[in-house]
């Protein structure tokens, strides 16, 4: 046989076996046989190939799992020959047997990988080749036949590179560590090359199906620990120092750049090499910490990753600051390569966030970094370390301090960028950059504050900034500027402009300012568009309070026609639907176009858009167009936030819900687009608008709110499926959070609410509130993020109203109306108290308190008594068996018995005895009166029942600082009217408000008229203990109620401005409903004289002669009602005295005097009250109709007989009482003519009569002018006034003391100024001049009195028209203001022409009358100057003015 040549299927196993049957042979013949044997072995034999055959014949093991143990003790028969042939081979060439056996080996193994195609993995035949080898050494290793040292030698001196496995085989099977290869490799740079290359080709195999993941993820981790190991020890073995440091050396070596691939695909990833990428996340692996416990020591392993961070942070920093600035916005958690935040959460699982933040420091301080990097981590370490917000804001408060101490620029921008880069992971990570920047430099704690230095270091820092800075933040420094001394200012100023500059680069001009926005107070200016639209609505609502042109729109249209024409007009004539009725935009919009303010075209093409958004709204078309686009967005948000769900509802994997969170804002951004600078810049002013009755979501914002609203929902109710709040982690706050920081979202999201809790509230499931009232539970813990709140009405309310924070805004949605929503509130308040009392259980009492809102605990207070009756006045002591959340979380439960559970909790009691959580009269009764009675859940038996308990049993007793009464019923009875005139005031608004919108249902004007009852009740209790008391005790028992009414008017005041007084008005018709439905007894009070009872009307007098006669009809006369509420409760009251008529008679004598308007209020409505009285009169008395009431009655019957001619003269002791008569009787009958002639026909002792007579024509004609609603022709009153006028004049009367004011009224007539109206009597001199006027002055001038009468009356005149008094209806405003003009203009002719005809002793009194005109017409006192005789006696001064 030839050499080298094998027989066919036989081995050297069964070649060397005996035979079945064994021959008979001597000894010698045997020791011959083997001999024989033996030659021709050594003559053939291949000693690669035997020991691989040797190997082959045991090997049947399967892969990582071969024992390299050796079974029994006894060697077998191939081994002993190979080892046999290895010795005869070696001893023939004269080299040890170890030698020649590692030589061998390592030539089989250069053979076996000389077949494979790949650089780091073994085919299946090639590995099993190579495993039959290694058993054959190992059985060589235990006979000393083998040379590891020499076999680790030769393994580099193969032509062909080492193959990864094989080497990892060979540490596998005990034959030569990796440490033992690494070590005999002279070559170190090839070394480093070889592990490098073959580790990444090992990474990028992950990807073949084919191979065996688990072979390759131990090959990795093996070499690995091998690197760790080596790289990272601190201590060498005696003897092999510099071997050791040399493998260290490559060990970090080689770790050091198989991280700079990572990073260097980073920098590539938008690329989208997705194989590159799985590569990289394949090495990602050996950072995991788990796998390499028990086999690298700690002290092996910190060290690495701490110098992994460190090689990260400052891996090729060649990005600069400015870069930084400009790219770090596209480097948050949720948009920096997710290849490098994973690597860092891998690295952050070693350390504590403490110790984190001091790397990053140190880092910081010695090296030059990566900032995409070190911005990178910084997101990454706010996302996943809970603690990171608090040691960040440590960190920069360091950063600052070091600044500002050395003046170091690098520690200034190493705070900013970091500070940014917090802010950008949004509100539920890091306060916002604004807050941040005030808080830093908005005071004088501030670094910057300490010295002139630190002012300059900051302000040139800023300065350097500007041209890099995103439009945000130089809006942020504009609004928010650092607070300087007084002195330092320039430096400021110097700044704002330089950043003003800026923003107009950006084309944010100052010329786009707004009208109202103050330039020196360097607030921050909103987009134009933006700040316009704030400019058209606070111009309407001036031109609501005013009835005017506001002035600075005025002004604009001159002095600033640019941002006018561009700006403002667009704003204003933002194309809507217009309503029927024209609203205050309409009124504004028609006073410009009639001033010339707006082209004819613009608004026209106006009223044609408006009318075409009208019928784009009646189509209601393209909604599905509109929204298409989203469709995927929404989708890849939706597989977020589910899960985000999956996350939440495993305990195990909490620690990753930061980082979907953060995940689930980046695709919200898909969903609602990318937010541009000058748009964020512009979201920092955002003040939320809400309208109840109509809440609008956007279009485009509908899906995603609805989205994360019923993600949300599903989220709480499986998280409390599994677990309690307190231990579902902090993931409903980040969330909340989250969507908070999208600030463009707000008002859809809160609009949203508005339509859930408002109007949709009793239909919601179980499920559905729950998730609603934890959602907003949080929404109170992130409200600093949400801007305020304006809820708009209709009219709009003033602007001293303010703006509602979003915790008040929930008062608001959770309305008692009917029963249906009483429930829900009750269902809403005990899920958001429950929940609360769960999750923050581990809280102090303080800071619960701090966290709750009060609105939810005094709403639960009012519900629970009102539906369930075991809560009234019922003390459960102990505490439930179980928390209310449970009950809640469970499938079927009942919100009332939870309610009720959560009633008896001591936590819960604990609360109540906190002064802000205390449930108030007022307030339950605000509650209350807004409840209809007829869809209350309780019936009227029921109510009453409630009623009862609440008053009388619980608020009455209660103490005062509580919110009770102290047991004072008169006290309650107060706090009832003055709660009904609130509830009735807000109702006005929320009655326009309905009118606007018909489809809205708002609460009824009056309130509940069940609290009407228990007032008058009240009242009727406290009437009869006066009457049982002693009247000494109690003679001023009643009055406290005008003590009420006019503390509450007082403290409105009558205000100078239109909208004040019209609120003033309506509180004051309020009031006198109030009265209107209080037994007529009340307004008059009893006293006691001597032994002699009598009435005392004070305090009505006072009342009505302070505020009742500034609303009275026709400027005169008290309403009907309230007159003969009057008259009938001075009967009643006359009841308890001893001659009630003489009481009566004695009242009414006091009226002329102390309360004249009462008689005019009479006067004015006899014809209806006298029939009432006299029936009244009978029913109480039966006698005779008393003096005064009976006086009254004669003196209508006189008027009536003299305007039928029967009588020629009016007899009174007050002349102005027939007067007031004659006028009202005159007015009724409309007999003008007639009365003319009778008037002709009155003795000489009618002087006075006609005087009074002429007043309240003048009166009348002012009315017309005031209220042309009321019908009264204006010109038919100045022709009666005119004709008054003439006939006095012929008789020659006194009539100009008409126009003197009471303190200047010397004349024996008397006028009854008190019972005419505050605004009448200030435009009399109207009423004079457009009577004098159609006269001749001739006709006057003879009066010595006239001039001073006339140049008074023009003064009051101009001062009217300056104060911007209104003379006519609201609707008539620019008619108002030319007839102003005219009126002035032909006063001021007559004047001139009246002047120089008077006689000599009306300048008697000439500096009096150039005080007169003081500075209000120069040349009108001119004009009295020149004509007087007496002008050389005046001062030079004046003479030459």
């Amino acid at each position: 046989m030839p050499a080298g040549e094998k027989v066919p299927g036989r081995v050297l196993s069964t070649l060397l076996a005996g035979r079945p049957k064994k021959q008979k042979c001597n000894l010698k013949n045997e020791q011959k046989l083997q001999e024989a044997a033996l030659h021709i072995l050594s003559c053939h034999q291949n000693l690669g190939d035997l020991l691989l055959e040797v190997g082959s014949s045991v090997w049947n093991k399967p892969l990582c799992s071969i024992s390299s143990s050796t079974h029994g003790t006894e060697a077998p028969v191939p081994e002993l020959f190979v080892v046999s042939a290895l010795q005869d081979q070696a001893s023939t060439l004269g080299m040890p047997v170890g030698i020649l056996s590692a030589r061998i080996a390592a030539s089989n193994i250069e053979k076996i990988s000389a077949e494979s195609d790949q650089a780091v993995l073994l085919n299946a035949e090639q590995r099993k080749k190579l495993l039959c080898l290694l058993q054959t050494l190992k059985d060589l290793l235990t006979h000393n036949g083998f040379c590891r040292l020499l076999f680790a030698q030769e393994m580099w001196k193969l032509q062909s590179p080492l193959i990864l496995e094989v080497a990892w085989h060979l540490q596998r099977e005990n034959i030569v560590s990796l440490e033992e290869l690494l070590e005999n490799n002279p070559d170190a740079s090839a070394l480093e090359e070889w592990l490098c290359g073959s580790l990444c080709c090992l990474c990028h195999q992950t990807e073949d199906p084919s191979l065996d993941t688990e072979t390759l993820g131990c090959i990795l981790t093996d070499f690995v620990t091998v690197l760790l190991r080596n790289g990272f020890q601190k201590t060498f073995v005696l003897g092999k120092k510099l071997e050791l440091q040399k493998i260290s050396k490559i060990c970090c070596a080689v770790l050091d750049r198989m991280l700079a691939w990572v990073l260097d695909a980073v920098a590539k990833e938008k690329q989208k090499d997705a194989s590159a990428l799985k590569a990289v996340k394949c090495w990602l692996r050996v950072f995991g910490v788990a796998a390499y416990q028990g086999t690298v020591p700690p002290e092996s392993l910190q060290p690495f990753i701490s110098h992994t961070l460190t090689q990260v942070l400052t891996y090729n920093p060649q990005l600069k600051v400015s870069d930084a600035i400009n790219l770090q916005r596209d480097w948050s958690f949720a948009r920096t390569s997710s290849v490098l935040t994973m690597l860092f959460r891998k690295l952050f699982l070693v350390f504590k966030a403490e110790e984190l933040i001091r790397h990053l420091q140190q880092v910081l301080e010695t090296s030059e970094v990566n900032w995409h990097h070190v911005l990178s981590c910084v997101s990454t370490l706010l996302v996943c370390h809970p603690e990171a917000e608090r040691l960040i804001k440590d960190l920069l408060d360091h950063l600052l301090r070091k600044a500002f101490e050395n003046y170091d620029l690098e520690n200034m921008v190493t705070a900013f960028l970091i500070v940014r880069q917090a802010a950008l992971e949004g509100p539920a990570m890091f306060m916002p950059y604004s807050k941040w920047f005030k808080v830093a430099f908005g005071s004088a704690s501030g670094f910057h504050y300490s010295s002139k230095k630190a002012l300059v270091f900051l302000f040139k820092f800023l300065s350097e900034l500007v041209p890099f800075e995103a439009p945000q933040y130089l809006k942020v420094h504009v609004m928010h500027p650092p607070f300087v001394p007084p002195k330092y200012r320039p430096f400021l100023l110097e700044y704002i402009t330089l950043a003003k500059t800026r923003l107009a680069d950006f084309k944010i001009a100052m010329e786009d300012m707004g009208l109202y926005e103050d330039l020196s107070s360097m607030k921050e200016a909103v987009q134009p568009p933006c700040q316009a639209l704030q400019d058209v609505e606070k111009a309407i609502q001036i031109f609501e309070n005013t009835g005017k042109i506001p002035t600075s729109v005025m002004e604009a249209s001159i002095f600033r026609r640019s941002y006018y024409t561009s700006r403002f007009i667009p704003a204003l004539l933002v194309p809507r639907v217009l309503p029927q009725t024209p609203d205050s935009r309409m009124a504004l919009i028609d006073d410009l176009k009639r001033a010339d303010k707006i082209p004819l075209n613009t608004f026209t093409r106006y009223i044609e858009e408006c009318k075409a958004v009208k019928e784009k709204l009646l189509q209601d078309e393209a909604t599905e167009m509109e929204t298409s686009h989203l469709k995927e967005p929404l989708e890849l948000l939706k597989a977020e936030l589910e899960a985000l769900r999956l996350l939440i509802t495993d305990q195990s994997r909490h620690d990753e819900v930061p980082a979907q969170i953060a995940v689930v804002s980046e695709k919200l951004v898909g969903v609602l687009g990318r937010v541009k600078d000058e748009d964020e810049a512009a979201s920092l002013s955002l003040r939320i608008k809400l309208n109840l009755s109509n809440p609008e979501v956007e279009q485009q914002d509908q899906g995603a709110v609805d989205l994360l609203m019923m993600m949300f929902c599903q989220s709480v109710m499986a998280a409390s499926y599994y677990l309690p709040p307190e231990r579902q982690g902090a993931w409903p706050s980040l969330f909340v959070k989250m969507v908070c920081g999208h600030r463009r979202l707000l008002p859809s999201l809160l609009g949203r609410l508005c339509q859930l809790m408002y109007h949709q509230g009793p239909s919601l499931s179980s499920a559905q509130v729950i998730g609603l009232a934890v959602f907003v539970v949080h929404l109170n813990e992130a409200k600093s993020l949400i801007p305020e709140v304006d809820l708009c009405t209709w009219p709009p309310r003033s602007a001293s109203a303010g703006s509602l924070s979003v915790t008040e805004l929930w008062d608001h949605l959770l309305v008692c109306r009917t029963g249906e929503s009483v429930v829900f509130c009750m269902r809403f308040c005990a899920a958001a108290l429950s929940y609360s009392f769960c999750k923050f259980s581990s809280f102090s009492h303080d800071c619960l308190c701090s966290l709750l809102h009060p609105g939810f605990v005094k709403k639960l207070q009012y519900v629970v008594p009102r539906l369930s009756l075991e809560a009234r006045g019922i003390d459960c002591e102990g505490e439930p068996a179980e928390l209310p959340w449970k009950t809640l979380s469970r499938p079927a439960f009942c919100f009332r018995k939870a309610a009720l559970c959560l009633w008896k909790q001591a936590q819960f009691k604990a609360l109540l005895q906190e002064k802000a959580f205390q449930l108030t009269l007022r307030e339950w009764l605000l509650m209350e009166l807004g409840v209809r009675p007829d869809e209350d859940v309780l019936s009227p038996c029921e109510r009453h029942e409630f009623h009862y308990w609440a008053l009388y049993q619980h608020f009455l007793p209660m103490s005062a600082a509580a919110g009770g009464c102290d047991g004072d019923l008169k006290e309650m009875c107060a706090v009832l009217i003055g709660t009904i005139l609130d509830f009735c005031q807000r109702s006005e608004f929320d009655k326009c408000t309905h009118l606007k919108n018909p489809k809205c249902s708002m609460t009824h004007g009056r309130g509940s008229p069940d609290v009407y009852c228990r007032l008058q009740e009240m009242l009727l209790e406290l009437e009869l203990g006066r009457r049982r008391a002693p009247l000494d005790v109690c003679s001023r028992g009643g009055h406290f109620l005008f003590r009420v009414l006019q503390e509450r008017l007082k403290a409105l005041g009558h205000g100078s401005v239109v909208g004040e007084r019209l609120l003033w008005q309506q509180e004051l018709l309020l009031q006198t409903r109030i009265l209107l439905g209080l037994p007529p007894s009340v307004l008059i009070a009893t006293q006691q004289r001597g032994k002699k009872i009598t009435l005392d009307c004070e305090d009505f007098f006072c009342f009505a002669n302070t505020e009742l006669r500034n609303i009275c009809s026709r400027g005169c006369a008290l309403s009907y009602d309230i007159t003969a509420h009057f008259f009938r409760g001075l009967l009643s009251a006359s009841l308890e005295c001893d001659k009630p008529a003489q009481e009566v008679t004695a009242v009414l004598t006091l009226c002329p005097a102390r309360c004249p308007i009462i008689i005019c209020s009479a006067a004015r409505w006899w014809q209806r009250l006298e029939p009432m009285l006299c029936s009244e009169w009978n029913r109480l008395f039966g006698t005779p109709l008393a003096q005064g009431l009976q006086s009254l009655r004669e003196l209508q019957s006189s008027v009536s007989s003299f305007l039928s001619s029967e009588a020629v003269s009016l007899v009174s002791d007050i002349p102005w009482i027939p007067a007031a008569f004659l006028h009202f009787a005159v007015q009724q009958q409309m007999v003008h003519r007639k009365m003319n002639e009778g008037l002709k026909k009155l003795g000489p002792g009618s002087e006075q009569l006609l005087v009074n007579l002429f007043f309240f024509s003048l009166v009348d004609f002012i009315s017309t002018r005031v209220a042309p609603q009321e019908g009264k022709d204006a010109y038919k009153a100045l022709d009666w006034s005119s004709k008054m006028l003439q006939l006095l004049q012929e008789q020659g009367a006194s009539w100009l003391t008409v126009f003197c004011s009471a303190g200047k009224d010397h004349s024996p007539c008397q006028i009854p100024r008190g019972a005419v109206s505050d605004q009448h009597l200030r435009l009399l001199p109207v009423a004079f001049y457009s009577l004098i006027v159609t006269f001749e002055p001739e006709h006057f001038i003879g009066q010595q009195t006239f001039l001073y009468a006339a140049i008074d009356m023009y003064a009051q005149l101009l001062l009217l028209f300056v104060d911007g008094a209104r003379v006519v209806g609201p609707s008539q405003h620019t008619r108002e203001l030319q007839d102003s003009l005219e009126l002035i203009k032909r006063a001021r002719q007559f004047l001139l022409h009246a002047i120089p005809q008077c006689p000599r002793g009306s300048f008697s009194s000439l500096q009096q009358l150039v005080d007169l005109c003081g500075e209000l017409d120069p040349e009108m006192k001119a004009a009295l100057v020149n004509a007087s005789d007496y002008g050389d006696l005046l001062d030079e001064e004046l003479l030459l003015f």
